[in-house]
């Protein structure tokens, strides 16, 4: 007989024990789904936070370019719209000009007309510099000729009109008529933003070309320097008083910038140091060609009821000269291209080596400057005198200063100069630059060079 089944459960001391253990998958679906919620919670709260790092990302994107901060409006979410789609498209923003430097100011500006991007041109340049009419000729100027910005340096600093404040830059390009090949743009410092204040644009096509586009103080002075660094000595002369600034100091400029191989310095060339109604003057900042050697001379420009443009009114050269002097002559600022005349203004000179009557290399390149002005006009005439020191008999040192006037007269006429235009005369050793001897009564060299020389007296 069989022993009849147990019952489920039984009572002990300690409760009621289950013969047959319990199923564990309520439990186990259970923490299933205690784990899914989870997921899903830590799901929505990544994505949440993707969300706000791309938000936070469009938000801190550069704001459109505004040319003055104070007046700048608040982004709008189109423009960090469009600054995203950018981000996502190119993996780049658009570069943007440093406002704080007036270089990369000016050539964004150039860059876009170049590109012919003129909604960026006017943005740069601002709505305080334009106009209806400024703003189609800017177009016409970019789009009627391609525009090729001037290498390797397309943007040059004209000058400083009021300390760290207010200055002048100059957009050039290449392929286009001398006065009809650059832009002019004063520019206004705002806090340490520079802002465009005024454009000057080249006369269009049909438009008589000025002698100077901007007829200000530093515009006269920019357009005499740019004159005179050409060579170009009738140019030159039509910007000065020549009552003032006579033919020999023009010609004596033009041979120390081609000789001496200056040129206008790259940053702050014209530094204004006078600013009035009526009277202004300026610092000239220049540098030999490999940046070497600094000098700098003063300008100073006038006009009046009786003048009313302004004209260049005087040139003080002696710090130029004593730079020359330096590099040239061992700082024998005695031993110069231009010379002070005893009766008034300056005068042109030669020098030659001891009992020599040709001219040197450095001498012809002199006088190149000289024939270059006498075949411009050939009724423009010089008087050459030829000098000696006082080495020698007086009828010796009477035919060697005549000898050396006419070799300054045979280059002349090989160059092309008329023989009608040369006058020559011999002074011998009579008159003399400076002491053949020193105060002691020995022999001073350095004086009987200055004295062996050509003077040339420009008659125009």
């Amino acid at each position: 007989m069989s022993e009849p089944n147990p019952p489920p459960y039984t009572h002990s001391g300690s409760g009621w024990r289950d013969h047959q253990p319990r199923s564990k998958a309520p439990l186990v679906f259970f923490l299933l789904l205690v784990l899914l919620a989870m997921s899903i919670t830590l799901i929505f709260l990544e994505s949440n936070k993707r969300k706000n790092e791309i938000f936070a990302k469009i938000s801190a994107l550069p704001q459109p370019l505004q040319i003055n901060p104070q007046a700048a409006p608040k982004t709008t979410p189109d423009a960090r719209q469009e600054a995203a789609d950018n981000l996502k498209i190119t993996g780049s923003l658009p570069k943007q000009p440093n406002l704080d430097d007036p270089l990369d100011l000016i050539t964004s500006i150039g860059n876009a007309l170049v590109n012919q991007d003129f909604a960026t041109a006017e943005k740069l340049i601002g709505e305080r510099a334009m106009n209806s009419d400024t703003r189609e000729r800017l177009k016409q100027l970019a789009t009627q000729q391609p525009l090729k910005l001037r290498a390797p340096n397309p943007v040059r600093e004209v000058g400083e009109l009021e300390l760290n404040k207010k200055t002048r830059y100059a957009l050039e390009f290449a392929d286009r008529e001398p006065g009809r090949n650059r832009i002019y743009f004063d520019l206004t410092k705002n806090g340490t933003i520079w802002e465009v204040e005024k454009m000057i644009l080249p006369p269009a096509e049909g438009e008589a070309v000025p002698r100077a586009m901007m007829v200000d103080s530093l515009g006269i002075t920019d357009s005499f320097l740019l004159a005179v660094l050409s060579q170009n000595f009738s140019l030159a002369k039509e910007f000065v008083n020549t009552e003032k600034v006579s033919d020999a100091t023009l010609a004596g400029l033009c041979i120390l910038f081609e000789e001496g191989n200056y040129r206008l310095r790259s940053e702050k060339p014209l530094r204004a140091v006078l600013q009035k109604e009526n009277l202004a003057s300026y610092l000239a900042n220049v540098v030999t060609a490999d940046g070497t050697q600094a000098a700098q001379f003063a300008i100073m420009v006038k006009k009046s009821a009786e003048q009313p443009n302004w004209i260049i009114d005087e040139l003080n050269l002696d710090q130029l000269l004593s730079d020359y002097a330096q590099r040239f002559a061992g700082g024998d600022v005695h031993y110069t291209p231009l010379i002070k005349n005893p009766a008034g203004g300056d005068t042109l000179v030669l020098y030659f080596e001891f009992d020599e009557e040709r001219l040197t290399l450095r001498t012809q390149r002199q006088m190149a400057i000289v024939a270059m002005i006498l075949k411009t006009d050939t009724r423009k005439k010089i008087h050459l005198s030829g000098h000696t020191d006082a080495l020698g008999s007086a009828d010796y040192n009477q035919g060697l200063s005549l000898n050396r006037a006419n070799a300054v007269k045979a280059y002349l006429i090989e160059t092309g100069v008329s023989p009608q235009q040369i006058i020559t005369a011999a002074k011998g050793l009579t008159e003399p630059r400076r002491p053949n001897v020193k105060a002691t009564g020995e022999d001073d060299p350095a004086g009987r060079r200055a004295n062996r020389r050509t003077e040339i007296y420009l008659d125009f």
